[in-house]
């Protein structure tokens, strides 16, 4: 989940020699560094914590007129060279070199930066049989780079300048959809379960449509053609990368008709298409690449007369939201269920009759992008989204961006404490005296973050009262109720800790370590009163690096690729007080090595087995049950497939899919007033919350909508949940929401809480069990 924060920044860039003609024909950010191509430059600047322009490179007044404007241009993978093709049709391919010359930023220490050597490498006219053609983007691998003409061909050549001349690609697919078989609208987040598209023999028709756009996902082996008249098809490339031209086959052909752009998600296997209806359709790549859902501002009021077509999408680099860029206004961040995260364009409402530009509105003129979006990057961590105007070549715009700590990968999380981190920052949210939620901004320490920038990890404990943040090393501790920082004393300590996961096992915090000198992994255990060598209680070498990490109380569950899971019996020995002289062992209780051909887990978490209320009130069960060891956990996967795991017997149960985010509730809180201990676990996606209780039986568990049990618990399209409070019944959620400073250019955005009440769905449940 990501959502924004701040006031938009801008990045200024430096005029070319013709500044009215001007536009940004390129952007791309690799290895904290983004790119920026016009016309007649490009400019090398840093993401990480200090924006500083590493180089640049100005192409002169004769070069322009003899070889023309830059045209498209392609950055290699490794980041090493820059091709830019000319409108004149000349290939020019720079060299990237950082130099030894570090930047300082005004700190005590020379800062990581370096700045940039560019050098031309060389300068080729491209032997193009026709010279009226027009030419799409580039893709590349390591090796070679690929353009669509516009007489419908593909073209290679390599990083080496060398052409290998136009490849006639026939882009009729053996099968094709059938667009009779579609709805001709969608809602937003909805499935079109009851309109699934048909296979049909394709005729072969020659093709005369330009081709506008190529997106490549090479570790998918896929290759996407767009062409001028909005087909949209799926070809197979050789594993061998671009290299063999002629082993690109056309797949499929895609229903929309109306294509104008396509980003592909390569971990969730979604291929994401905007449409000239201002439209983003999803489609599963995993599942013969059929619709998923479609978003769009419609239910916000807006109309294609209002945003234009779609101009560009961009995904977050984890996959789990997407930018999408609009050619006459605006752009707007969604997550893969259908939420809508953060949007730059004014909001009057869900379902407006009217459309809201048709009014009068003096505040339009502070909103952001309002000529439409032409390019968006993310940087590598997803706390940077980079904007550039419809038009616009004198700056780039930068909207900040915090990231909810999800049930996912090998850092813990409690649903108690809801947070939201940034780059530098964490964003709290708190319950007021008077039940009124706030955000709390809380800024990291400048001696840490300054030496460890960005956040990478957070996890709260288990009471919600202490917060483990983990930058690129080290840790920091944070208590809550004192509002005190706790780091290591010993800088060296802290700078050989790089934190690949965290998790609180009750008052001691573990670090999922890489060893960077071995190439290892390790989990070290520290307890919260002391981060220091001195006090740590166990260093745990481990196989490999950990797929998902999870703990319950004494226990702890780790799992390694492909799919082998271990589960550890933590012992403590000793008070754990400094004076106690603790110590801390694991031992081995349970190693399970799973075949299975569905993707991997993203999350897992352990089920444990719910006792009667009554049972333990009244002393019934002895106290190591209580604590036994439990017998199945919860599989979250990367395609929002959610399963049961029965850890005795290594058996897996389906139980739904397109989940975003699961909390597990039962056995987590010790506290009476706990009104939801009845709930085995909660999970989310695009129906909206779904609870699950015990059930007797063979299927041990049965699930609910909190949709069936109330009409008004539908799915949110504007408030995605971050957590709950148990005692209260609640799910507490975030929105965006723009304030408008008279001295500013642009609106702050700010998330704001949301609380939904939850209670009366759990009531009914349990008069309908009594019943």
């Amino acid at each position: 989940m990501y959502m924004a924060y701040g006031w938009p920044q801008v990045i200024p860039l430096e005029q070319g020699l013709c500044p009215s003609a001007q536009k940004i024909v390129y952007l791309k950010v690799i290895n904290r560094t983004l790119l920026v191509v016009s016309p007649t430059h490009f400019e090398l600047w840093s993401t990480s914590q200090h924006r500083v322009r590493l180089g640049k490179y100005k192409r002169d007044s004769d070069s322009l007129q003899r070889e023309g404007e830059n045209l498209q241009a392609v950055w290699s993978p490794d980041a090493k060279l820059i091709a830019i093709l000319t409108s004149a049709f000349f290939l020019h391919i720079f060299k990237v070199q950082l130099s030894d010359k570090r930047i300082h930023t005004g700190g005590k220490q020379p800062s990581a930066l370096c700045l940039a050597t560019i050098s031309l490498l060389l300068t080729e006219q491209v032997p193009f049989t026709a010279k009226d053609l027009s030419v799409s983007n580039i893709v590349s691998d390591n090796k070679h780079m690929l353009l669509g003409l516009s007489d419908g061909t593909l073209y290679s050549m390599s990083w080496k300048g060398e052409f290998y001349g136009a490849f006639q690609f026939y882009p009729q697919p053996t099968a094709s959809f059938d667009n009779s078989q579609m709805p001709l609208t969608l809602e937003n987040g909805l499935s079109p379960k009851s309109h699934p598209k048909v296979l049909m023999s394709n005729h072969i028709i020659p093709r005369t449509s330009e081709i506008n756009q190529l997106e490549l996902c090479l570790p998918l082996r896929f290759l996407f053609v767009l062409y001028s008249d909005g087909e949209l098809v799926s070809c197979s490339v050789s594993k061998k990368g671009l290299k063999q031209v002629d082993c690109i086959k056309a797949e499929k052909r895609l229903a929309c008709g109306d294509a104008v752009c396509a980003s592909v998600a390569l971990e969730q296997q979604i291929l994401a298409v905007g449409t000239k209806r201002g439209i983003v359709e999803l489609y599963d790549l995993a599942e013969s690449v059929s619709l998923i859902r479609a978003v769009s501002l419609y239910d916000w009021g807006y109309s294609m007369d209002d945003t234009g077509p779609v101009s560009f999408i961009a995904w977050t680099p984890d996959n789990s939201a997407f930018a999408v860029g609009w050619k006459l206004r605006g752009l707007t961040v969604w997550s893969v269920s259908g939420c809508r995260l953060m949007s730059t364009i004014r909001q009057i409402g869900l379902s407006s009759v009217s459309s809201p530009i048709s009014k009068p509105n003096h505040d339009c003129k502070y909103e952001p992008l309002m000529g439409g979006t032409s390019l968006m990057q993310w940087d590598e961590y997803g706390y940077r989204l980079y904007a550039i105007e419809v038009g616009s070549s004198e700056r780039i715009l930068s909207f900040s961006f915090g990231k909810c700590c999800l049930s996912r990968g090998v850092s813990g999380t409690t649903y108690i404490r809801q947070v939201i981190y940034g780059e530098d920052r964490l964003l709290i949210v708190q319950s007021e005296e008077t039940d009124e939620l706030k955000m709390l901004h809380l800024k990291l320490p400048v001696s840490y973050i300054s030496q460890n920038w960005p956040v990478q990890h957070v996890a709260a404990s288990q009471d919600g009262m202490y917060l483990a943040v983990a930058g690129l090393h080290g840790l920091i501790l944070y208590d809550i109720r004192l509002k005190r920082w706790r780091v290591f004393g010993d800088v060296t300590q802290e700078q050989k800790i790089q934190c690949k996961g965290l998790l609180w096992l009750g008052k001691i915090v573990v670090v999922c370590n890489y060893v960077d000198s071995s190439n290892t992994y390790e989990l070290l255990f520290y307890p919260r009163y002391h981060l220091d060598q001195s006090s740590l209680l166990c260093r745990k070498p481990l196989l490999a690096k950990p797929m998902v990490m999870d703990v319950y109380q004494d226990y702890m569950l780790l799992t390694y690729r492909p799919f082998v899971v271990h589960i550890f019996h933590v012992k403590l020995f000793g008070e754990l007080t400094p004076s106690g002289n603790p110590d801390l062992q694991l031992s081995a209780v349970r190693e399970l090595s799973i075949m299975t051909a569905k993707s991997h887990p993203a999350a897992m978490r352990f089920i444990p087995d719910q006792l009667p209320r009554e049972s333990i009130s009244n002393n019934l069960v002895l106290s190591d049950s209580l604590t036994r060891e439990p017998a199945r956990c919860l599989i979250l996967r990367a395609n929002g497939e959610l399963s049961l795991l029965d850890l005795d017997d290594g058996r897996e149960r389906n139980l739904t899919d397109s989940v975003e985010l699961f909390w597990v509730t039962c056995g987590q809180s010790e506290d009476k007033t706990n009104l939801i201990e009845e709930v085995s676990w909660l999970d989310y996606g695009h129906r909206g919350m779904q609870v699950w209780y015990p059930s007797p039986g063979a299927n041990s568990f049965k699930q609910e909508d909190f949709l069936q049990l109330d009409p008004e618990l539908e799915f949110d399209r504007e408030v995605y949940p971050l957590g709950l409070l148990p005692n209260a019944g609640v799910v507490v959620g975030v929105s965006q929401r723009m304030s408008f400073p008279a001295s500013a250019e642009f609106p702050c955005f700010e998330p704001s809480p949301q609380a939904q009440t939850i209670l009366h769905c759990l009531l009914r449940h349990l008069l309908q069990v009594l019943h």
